[in-house]
């Protein structure tokens, strides 16, 4: 699950010049692939409350503050969602990216 403080991590790891994949310990397999996802969920989200945007709330059924202010945490629920759900194949590349600077890695 990408949370506020692996983002920060990864930012901090950025501005030191580092590769932020060199302090993940990769080894598991499936660290990569909840990794892959999670980047996956990352974009989806983006991409929804991109989409969102432009949709004005609906006074009948709700609106105001309070759903403009809970749109963005539903657009991540979906991105969450979708990636969990097979997505669209961007955890998949992620992941053999992973795989591949894990193996040149390896002396």
């Amino acid at each position: 699950m990408i949370d506020a403080l692996s983002i920060e991590t990864t930012a901090a790891a950025l501005q030191r010049g580092e590769n932020p994949l060199d302090r993940i310990n990769l080894a598991a397999t499936d660290q990569g692939q909840v990794a892959a996802q999670d980047f996956e969920a990352f974009f989806l989200s983006q991409m929804v409350n991109l989409m969102m945007s432009g949709i004005g709330t609906d006074p009948v059924f709700g609106g105001g503050p309070g759903e403009t202010m809970f749109r963005s945490m539903m657009g991540q629920e979906y991105g969450k969602t979708l990636a969990q759900n097979g997505g669209i194949g961007i955890a998949d590349s992620v992941m053999r990216e992973i795989l591949q600077l894990q193996e040149q890695a390896q002396p």
